[in-house]
């Protein structure tokens, strides 16, 4: 295997980012949808809002996600889709 320096770095970003099982399911999730609401992802994922608003914004923080604001509510959307290369290269290891 070959990488390069700034690839590593990026590829260790992204694990360190998305290192919960809660964040790689809101990116699953957002991998196939353009954008959901706070509210959808937490019906879809059942988590508690609460700790799901803690996740959406360290990953909006780290760029890996933007948001917008509709009303009363905010839509999260993939911002960093290298992210789905990763988690979808992590998921054809045959040792998992």
């Amino acid at each position: 295997m070959n990488l390069s320096v700034e690839k590593m770095e990026k590829v260790a970003f992204i694990l360190k980012t998305t290192a919960h099982p809660t964040r790689i399911a809101i990116v699953q999730l957002l991998a196939s949808q353009e954008r959901l609401s706070v509210t959808d992802i937490s019906e879809k994922l059942n988590v508690e809002q609460s700790l799901l608003s803690h996740h959406l914004s360290g990953m909006k923080l780290k760029g890996i996600l933007s948001s917008h604001r509709e009303g009363k509510n905010i839509y999260y959307a993939l911002k960093m889709r290298e992210v789905v290369d990763v988690i979808q290269c992590l998921a054809t290891c045959t040792f998992l």
